[in-house]
């Protein structure tokens, strides 16, 4: 995932994207509490898309703002 894709979503899709990354990286960690994590990267791939989301969202609402 990439900023200029989540540059095209809307403010809804965008939300739904941040609620599906935060409850995979809930599921990463907790497979890693209990020992079952074979990826270990995708947990900082997961958190880094999270902050592209909201970075994007927050954008988006600065530009919103400003009209």
């Amino acid at each position: 995932m990439n900023a200029h894709e989540l540059k095209t979503k809307t403010p809804d899709q965008l939300r739904e994207d941040l609620v599906a990354l935060k409850k995979e990286a809930f599921n990463l960690r907790f497979q890693q509490a209990t020992s079952q994590l074979e990826n270990t990267a995708r947990m900082r791939a997961v958190r880094r898309d999270v902050a592209r989301v909201m970075t994007v969202m927050n954008q988006k609402a600065a530009e919103a703002a400003a009209k």
